[in-house]
C-alpha cells in the first residue's frame, strides 16, 4: 500500500488527509494526524472520500475524453485533445476579433488549486484583455473580502484556529459550523471541554445543530444582523464597554459609526431583530467584556444583499472593544470552500489582481502588467457572476468557459443562467464530472483531473498554504486544469498574432513559482516559501517573507493596519432589509444553506449512496405551526413559488424553523429535483426560485433570503420506486433517469445504500425514484422507468389496475443465505404502502413470507415489520431508534449519558459530525430513574 499526503477538497477548514492507494487506485482515507488544520479528524464527507473515487465511479461519472457537441441538445462525440483546443482557441480567437475581448468570459471555482487560478487570472487579463474572469467564490466569499478590506486594509484573516483555545466568548453568526465546518466545530468542543467558563453565542434565524453547544442562542429575523450589531454597539457605548484607549491609537471614523448606533436603540432592535431586550444586553456584555472575543462567520453574513454592511458591521465591534490582534480574538471569516482563499490571492475576481491588488488602482495595474510582460491590464472593471450570466444572456457575452463549477445548479435565477447557457454562441465547461447540469449546455467537454490526481497548492481559512499531492496517475484523457489552461492560451497567442509566450509552465510549481514572485512586498508576502519547504516541514501560514522561517500566526497584534495610514477604519453601515421583503403574495422567507453531509452540487458527494442517509431526499421544511394554518401534512407536497419560478417539494415540519419562515437545502439541483410547469417548462432545482439581488459593494448574490409562497398542492397520482442495482451501473441508470423526472410535474431520484456488501465487496447501492402527477402518464413511461431499474424482466410479479392507475412491480431474489430478498419495487397510483415496502427492501429484511401479498393494496403491512429507522451516524450506520433505545436504559448527566452512547453504539467516536444530533435527543428525552441492579 502506498500512501500520499494531500487536502481535503471541501470546506475551508482545509484538513490534511493520507491517501491510501495501490499504486493505480485509491483504496482508502484517513485524515493526517501531523496537519495543524485537522490533527487526523475527518468528517463525514472527508473520510468517504476514497468512496468518491472509486474505479466504478471513475467510469460511470467522470469525464475521461474531450468531447464535442456540434449540434446543442445532441450527444457529444470524442475528440482529440488538439483538435478540442484548437478548436477552442479558433471559436474564441473569432469573438475576440469581431467583438473584442469584453465578449468572452471565464467562470472558476475555488475548487481549483493555486496554480489552476492563477493561468486563468493571467490568461484573462493579460492575453485576452478582458477582466470578465469570475469564480463561484462570488457567490461564496466576496462580501468578507471586501468587509475586511473596508475595515482592516486587506483581505487577510487576522485571527486563527489555535485562537479557539485562547478564546473566552464565541461569537457565532450566519452559520451553521456544526454542519458547514464540522472539523472546526471539534475544535470548538473540545475548547469548551477544556474551559466550561467559555461563552458561545450563536445567532442565526434557524436552530442548527450549532446552537446545542451555545451558551446564548439569538434567533434573529433572516436579514436583520447589521441591526444586531448595532443595536450590541449601542449598549457597549451606553455602558461604557466600548475600548476608548484602542479606539483612539488605532482607528478612524468612529464618530460618525456612533451617531449610527445611537439610534439602535434595545426597542429597536427587539423589534427588527425579533430577540428579547435582555438577551441583546447580555450578548452585547459577554462580547465587549471577555477578556478574548473570538467571531465566526460565514454565508449568513455573506450571501446577503447588505453582505459587505454585515461583515464590516461585525468587524466595527471587534475594533470598538479592541477584540482584535491578540490571542483568543478577532473577525474570523470561515472559507466555504476548499481553495476560495488561494483565488482571492492570485485575484481570481473580476475586481482584483494577482496578491491582493486591486484592479481599480492605476499602480497596481501597471505593476501586475510589469511582472506578467504584457503593456497593460484593462482597466475596464469585469463582470461579476451575477452580472457575466447577465450579460451572456443579453447577447453581451458570447463565449463562456467555465471550469470545475456547475452554474446550471447554484446560481441564483436558474432561468437567466440557462438563457445565458443556451444563448452564448459557444460553451466550454472544463469539468472532472460528467453527471454535473452544465455539461448539457457544453459545445466543448474538456475532462479535468480531480481530488487524488492534482498536484500543487490550496490556502485554508486561517491563510495556511498546503501541498495537494497525486496518489494515482490521471485516469483516460484527463490533465490538470492549469495544463489545460496553458496549452489553450498558448494556442490563443498564435490565434491573436502574439509572439512568443506569456505561459512558459511545465509544471504546477513552476507556475506556483511565478505567484510567489507577484506577491513580493505585499500583505501576503510568500517569498520564503517553497514547495521544498511544504514537502519538508508542512503547511505554512502567510505572510512568509524572504529570510523568515515561519509564517504569522495571527495579524494585527501591533495595532497596525495595511492602510495609508496605519490604521483600521470604522464604516459607517446604516442598516438596511433584505432586497425582498416578505409581503402578503410572498409571506415566507426562505432560507437555503447546507446538509451535514453533501457539498455543493454533489457532483462528489451524490455518487455515495451513504451520504444520503442523514437527509435522503429533498424537502422543504417549515414551521409546525405554519403548517397547521395552511392544512398541510408531514409529507405533503407543496408548491414553493417566488417571483422567478415555482417548484414542487414535500414538506417537513421542523421547530428549527422560526414563523413565517422555510429552509431547503442548496444541494438540490435537476440532477436530484426535478419535473415541469404546466406550460412543459423544465424546473431547475431550489436555483430556479433565489434572487439575483446583490450586495452593491461585493457583488454577492442574497441567495439567504427570497419571499416565497407555499401552497398544498393537488398531485393526486404518486409514484415510488426504488431497487438495488450493480454498483457498476447504478450512477449510470441515475443519468438515465434524469431525462424521465422531466416528464412529471414533481420529480426526485437519489441514491441510497444498504448495510451489506456487495460481491466485490463494496457496500450495495441503490436508487430511489419518487413523483406525483394529475393523473396516471402513459404505461410506456412506466414501462420505461421499471426497465432501467431491473423490474422488466421475467421473474417481477405484477399487478395494474389501469382504470385507477393502480400499478405494482416487486422483483425477489434468492440470497447466499437461501432467503428471498426483495431487489426492487413499483408502487404507483396508490402508495400508500412505501413505509413498509420500503423498509423491507432498504434494511434488506427476509420477505419470502410475503411473496404475492407485496402487491396487495393499502398501507398496512399483513406481517410485521420493523424498521432500524433513520440513520444519525453516518460512520457506523447508527440509527434514531437505536439512541432512543439505549437512552432509555442510561441514566446520569447528558454528558454521561452522551459516553454510554458512544460506548455502546460507538456513534460520535469517529468524525464526531453527529455529536450536536445525540445531544440534541438527549436534551429532548430526559434521563428516567434506574432502579438499583438494573
Amino acid at each position: 500500500m502506498q500512501e500520499t499526503r494531500s487536502t481535503c477538497p471541501y470546506c475551508g477548514v482545509g484538513c490534511g488527509v493520507i491517501i491510501e492507494s495501490d499504486g493505480t487506485q485509491i483504496t482508502g482515507v484517513r485524515g493526517d494526524p501531523d496537519h495543524p488544520a485537522n490533527f487526523g479528524r475527518l468528517c463525514t464527507k472527508g473520510s468517504t472520500l476514497h468512496l468518491t473515487a472509486a474505479a466504478p465511479v471513475t467510469r460511470q461519472a467522470r469525464l475521461l475524453q474531450p468531447l464535442q457537441r456540434l449540434v446543442r441538445g445532441e450527444t457529444p462525440t470524442a475528440v482529440s485533445w488538439d483538435a478540442a483546443l484548437d478548436d477552442a482557441a479558433g471559436k474564441f480567437a473569432q469573438v475576440i476579433q469581431d467583438h473584442g475581448p469584453d465578449a468572452v468570459g471565464f467562470y472558476i471555482s475555488g475548487q481549483l488549486l493555486t496554480e489552476d487560478y492563477y493561468v486563468f487570472n493571467k490568461l484573462a487579463k493579460g492575453l485576452v484583455g478582458t477582466n470578465n474572469v469570475d469564480t463561484n467564490s462570488r457567490l461564496c466569499m466576496s462580501s468578507a473580502v471586501a468587509g475586511y478590506k473596508q475595515t482592516l486594509g486587506a483581505d487577510a484573516p487576522p485571527a486563527c484556529y489555535d485562537d479557539l483555545k485562547h478564546a473566552d466568548c464565541l461569537f457565532i453568526v450566519g452559520s451553521n459550523t456544526a454542519w458547514a465546518h464540522p472539523i472546526l466545530f471539534r475544535r470548538i468542543e473540545d475548547a469548551k471541554a477544556a474551559n466550561p467558563a467559555l461563552k458561545i453565542i450563536v445567532a442565526d434565524p434557524r436552530r442548527t445543530d450549532t446552537v446545542e453547544i451555545a451558551d446564548l442562542f439569538l434567533p434573529i429575523q433572516p436579514g436583520t444582523d447589521v441591526m444586531l450589531f448595532h443595536g450590541m454597539l449601542h449598549l457597549m457605548l451606553w455602558e461604557g464597554w466600548t475600548d476608548a484607549k484602542y479606539i483612539a491609537e488605532h482607528t478612524n471614523g468612529f464618530d460618525a459609526l456612533k451617531a449610527t448606533a445611537r439610534e439602535c436603540t434595545p426597542d429597536k432592535v427587539a423589534q427588527v431583530c425579533g430577540i428579547p431586550k435582555d438577551d441583546l444586553l447580555q450578548a452585547a456584555r459577554l462580547f465587549a467584556t471577555s477578556p478574548a472575543t473570538l467571531s465566526l462567520y460565514c454565508q449568513g453574513l455573506n450571501q446577503s444583499s447588505s453582505g459587505t454592511a454585515k461583515n464590516a458591521a461585525l468587524i466595527n465591534l471587534h475594533l470598538a472593544t479592541g477584540q482584535i490582534g491578540k490571542p483568543g480574538a478577532g473577525p474570523f471569516s470561515l472559507t466555504g470552500q476548499p481553495n476560495a482563499m488561494g483565488g482571492r490571492e492570485v485575484g481570481g475576481l473580476a475586481n482584483l489582481l494577482s496578491a491582493h491588488r486591486d484592479l481599480a488602482n492605476p499602480a497596481h495595474r501597471a505593476e501586475v502588467a510589469a511582472l506578467w510582460g504584457v503593456p497593460s491590464v484593462p482597466e475596464k472593471p469585469g463582470k461579476t457572476a451575477v452580472e457575466m450570466f447577465q450579460a451572456a444572456a443579453d447577447g453581451e457575452i458570447r463565449a463562456l468557459w467555465i471550469a470545475c463549477t456547475n452554474p446550471a445548479q447554484s446560481m441564483p435565477d436558474q432561468a437567466t443562467v440557462r438563457r445565458a447557457l443556451e444563448r452564448a454562441e459557444f460553451v466550454v465547461v472544463q469539468e472532472a464530472f460528467s453527471t454535473t447540469a452544465t455539461c448539457a449546455f457544453a459545445d466543448l467537454l474538456l475532462p479535468a483531473t480531480t481530488w487524488g490526481e492534482k498536484d500543487g497548492s490550496v490556502t485554508n481559512s486561517e491563510r495556511r498554504i498546503s501541498r495537494v499531492r497525486p496518489a494515482i496517475a490521471a485516469p483516460g484523457e484527463t490533465r490538470h486544469d492549469w495544463s489545460i489552461a496553458t496549452d489553450f492560451a498558448r494556442r490563443l497567442e498564435r490565434r491573436l498574432g502574439r509572439a512568443g509566450t506569456l505561459f512558459p509552465y511545465d509544471t504546477a510549481e513552476s507556475v506556483w513559482n511565478e505567484h510567489r514572485e507577484t506577491t513580493r512586498g505585499r500583505d501576503l508576502d510568500i517569498t520564503g516559501l517553497s514547495y521544498a519547504m511544504l514537502d519538508d516541514l508542512g503547511p505554512q501560514q502567510w505572510p512568509l517573507k524572504e529570510g523568515e522561517s515561519s509564517g504569522r500566526v495571527r495579524l494585527y497584534e501591533d495595532g497596525v493596519f495595511p492602510t495609508p495610514d496605519g490604521r483600521a477604519r470604522f464604516v459607517d453601515t446604516p442598516y438596511k432589509p433584505v432586497a425582498e421583503a416578505r409581503e402578503a403574495r410572498y409571506p415566507f422567507s426562505l432560507n437555503t444553506g447546507r446538509l451535514r453531509d453533501q457539498w455543493h452540487g454533489m457532483s462528489r458527494t451524490g455518487t455515495v449512496g451513504r451520504l444520503f442517509g442523514h437527509v435522503a431526499e429533498p424537502m422543504v421544511q417549515m414551521n409546525p405551526q405554519d403548517m397547521a394554518r395552511r392544512q398541510i401534512g408531514e409529507g405533503d407536497l407543496v408548491h414553493l413559488t417566488s417571483k422567478r419560478g415555482s417548484i414542487l417539494l414535500p414538506a417537513r415540519a421542523s421547530t428549527e424553523i422560526g414563523l413565517s419562515q422555510a429552509f431547503v437545502a442548496m444541494h438540490w439541483g435537476e440532477e436530484y429535483l426535478s419535473g415541469c410547469s404546466s406550460t412543459g417548462t423544465r424546473l431547475a432545482g431550489i436555483n430556479a426560485l433565489t434572487t439575483p439581488a446583490y450586495c452593491p459593494t461585493s457583488k454577492q448574490p442574497e441567495l439567504k433570503h427570497t419571499a416565497v409562497k407555499i401552497l398544498k398542492a393537488e398531485l393526486p397520482w404518486s409514484l415510488l420506486t426504488m431497487a438495488w442495482l450493480p454498483t457498476d451501473e447504478v450512477l449510470a441508470v441515475h443519468r438515465a433517469l434524469q431525462p424521465l423526472m422531466a416528464m412529471f410535474p414533481f420529480a426526485t431520484c437519489v441514491p441510497f445504500s444498504g448495510s451489506t456488501k456487495d460481491a466485490a465487496g463494496a457496500e450495495r447501492s441503490g436508487l430511489l425514484f419518487r413523483a406525483a402527477a394529475h393523473d396516471a402518464p402513459a404505461d410506456a413511461l412506466l414501462e420505461q422507468i421499471e426497465t432501467l431499474l431491473g423490474l422488466q424482466s421475467a421473474d417481477t410479479l405484477r399487478y395494474a389496475d389501469r382504470r385507477r392507475g393502480q400499478r405494482r412491480s416487486v422483483r425477489l431474489v434468492r440470497r447466499a443465505d437461501q432467503s428471498a430478498g426483495l431487489e426492487a419495487f413499483l408502487l404507483a397510483g396508490d402508495t400508500s404502502a412505501e413505509a413498509w415496502i420500503a423498509t423491507l427492501l432498504r434494511e434488506e429484511l427476509p420477505a419470502q413470507s410475503y411473496g404475492r401479498l407485496l402487491l396487495s393494496p393499502g398501507a398496512r403491512a399483513p406481517l410485521a415489520v420493523q424498521s432500524r429507522g433513520k440513520p444519525v451516524c453516518t460512520c457506523f450506520n447508527v440509527t434514531d431508534l437505536a439512541i432512543q433505545g439505549e437512552l432509555g436504559r442510561c441514566s446520569g448527566t447528558p454528558d454521561e449519558r452522551l459516553a454510554a452512547l458512544q460506548g455502546t453504539l460507538k456513534c460520535g467516536t469517529n468524525c464526531g459530525s453527529c455529536i450536536p444530533e445525540l445531544k440534541r435527543m438527549i436534551r429532548l428525552m430526559p434521563a428516567e430513574a434506574v432502579p438499583e441492579g438494573a
